[in-house]
């Protein structure tokens, strides 16, 4: 018997943004003890946010609302890989990590926009 309120997990796009997640928590390990309460803390808020966000919003009633909670999944993962230039910048994750970022970030982008399209409100109000 499958549970409607969970239909969610199901999603490539809530897969993908939960183990970007986990690609984000395993990053953390390399950062200074000094960042921990500091960008560490904003970035697994970010990142958990993407997740959430995804979850929320694919199960609101209306589509206007669908889309809403899809665009603050897509901030939130603009924040999260904007953070992450930063910790390349100040050397504590390699280049190569944060291009690892910004692939998995892109996939996640256009599955977003996939499932954005899908809501056909979206498609006339919503930009991204």
């Amino acid at each position: 018997m499958v549970d409607k309120h969970f239909t969610f997990e199901k999603l490539l796009v809530y897969n993908k943004a939960k183990d970007y997640v986990l690609f984000v928590y395993g990053l953390l390990k390399l950062f200074p003890l000094e960042e921990r309460y500091a960008i560490c803390d904003q970035l697994r808020r970010a990142s958990v946010s993407i997740v959430s966000n995804i979850a929320e919003g694919t199960c609101r009633t209306s589509e206007k609302e669908k889309c809403h909670y899809l665009d603050i999944a897509y901030g939130s993962l603009m924040e999260t890989y904007s953070q992450l230039d930063i910790a390349a910048t100040l050397h504590y994750i390699s280049d190569a990590h944060l291009e690892e970022a910004k692939t998995r970030a892109t996939e996640i982008l256009r599955l977003l926009a996939g499932l954005k399209k899908s809501y056909s409100v979206c498609e006339h109000n919503c930009q991204n």
